[in-house]
């Protein structure tokens, strides 16, 4: 399935139907009063959070959605019947914004969420709606209201716990391969990666976490090279970010001068995602001889000037990859409890309706 992260859409939610003059005609009731009922309100649009979702490829193709307009009121007090509502399925992390101010209207964060994005027309009074003792033969009536009609920008924001950052061909896709269920395609030259990946891992009964594999990020980014920052928002509601570092690249090039290049078009496109927690971990540890392998590191390590948590991988054999997610899944759990706030104090149900002593 095609991975598609943006769309243009316009909604149009449904006219209120008009109300109705008319008048009660039977035999032997000369002045049977006006009977013309309201017209029935038009359908609403609305969005729902799918979990079965991640990818906005339905809107790609369809970009016009109408809800039913309400039906006219008539004679004999009928009021109209409302018309049918919409219901728009996206996936969970979908940022709904107006596409000419570009301001965000809505946010669908919670499975199963349910949002009103146009709200349908109310339907017009009929006749019945204005008798009175002094206007027994009303003849006035309104036209129903005109429902909602927006153009929105949709923006995919992937939900995960953990995002891979860095250069391609640094091993993200092989590593999100070895710890959890993800199946990227994976291959030995640069870019293999070209949609976002999500893979959840498991670390033990009920105890997991979700990471997202992005495509590699180069230096220049931010003036296009490459992919450029186009998949960068995929890591902006992660919890922390593991800077992927390959240790023995291909070319020759020198692993420092990358990894702080990376670091800087971080900067360069969101400051508040360059200071997320980010952990260092280097990879492909493999490919260098074991009598090297402390030195090298310890040498990156002082050149980057890196003084947080460093875990030392070769995602290929999968060694240092449980150190790795037990240490990630425990960071995970932490912030979580921190966003969640102190749980309340329990009381015993055999004194909670007893009045406060205090």
């Amino acid at each position: 399935m095609k991975f598609v992260d943006e769309a243009l859409i316009d909604v149009a939610a449904g006219d209120g139907g008009n109300g109705c003059v008319s008048f009660r005609h039977e035999k032997y009731k000369e002045f049977g009063g006006p009977n013309g009922g309201d017209g029935g309100r038009g359908g609403h649009v609305y969005a729902v959070a799918d979990p079965n979702l991640n990818t906005l490829v339905d809107f790609r193709y369809t970009r016009r959605f109408e809800a039913q307009r309400g039906e006219h009121g008539m004679g004999s007090d009928m009021f109209g019947a409302a018309g049918s509502d919409i219901t728009l399925k996206m996936p969970v992390g979908t940022l709904i914004c107006d596409a000419e101010t570009g301001e965000v209207l809505y946010e669908l964060l919670t499975p199963g969420e349910v949002i009103t994005i146009a709200k349908g027309g109310d339907g017009g009074f009929g006749n019945l709606r204005f008798k009175s003792a002094i206007n027994r033969a009303p003849r006035q009536k309104t036209p129903g209201w005109p429902g909602e009609k927006k153009s929105l920008r949709l923006e995919l924001k992937v939900l995960a716990d953990v995002g891979l950052l860095g250069l391609p061909n640094a091993g993200k896709s092989t590593l999100i391969t070895a710890i959890s269920n993800a199946r990227p395609k994976i291959a030995d030259y640069p870019f293999t990666t070209l949609h976002p990946n999500l893979g959840v891992v498991r670390v033990g009964p009920e105890q997991s976490f979700v990471v997202a594999d992005i495509p590699g990020l180069i230096e220049g980014a931010s003036e296009g090279a490459g992919l450029g920052h186009q998949f960068l928002r995929h890591l902006q509601r992660t919890r922390l970010l593991l800077h992927v570092v390959d240790l023995a690249p291909f070319d020759d090039s020198d692993p420092v001068a990358q990894a702080k290049a990376i670091v800087a078009e971080l900067k360069k496109y969101d400051q508040s995602l360059h200071d997320k927690p980010r952990w260092l971990v280097l990879n492909k540890l493999d490919m260098i001889p074991v009598e090297e392998r402390e030195a090298r590191v310890k040498d990156f390590v002082k050149r980057y000037k890196y003084k947080g948590p460093v875990f030392q991988i070769s995602a290929l054999t999968r060694e240092g990859c449980e150190l790795l997610v037990k240490s990630v899944y425990e960071q995970v759990r932490i912030q979580q409890k921190a966003e969640q706030g102190p749980a309340p104090e329990e009381i015993d149900p055999r004194f909670k309706d007893l009045p406060d002593q205090a």
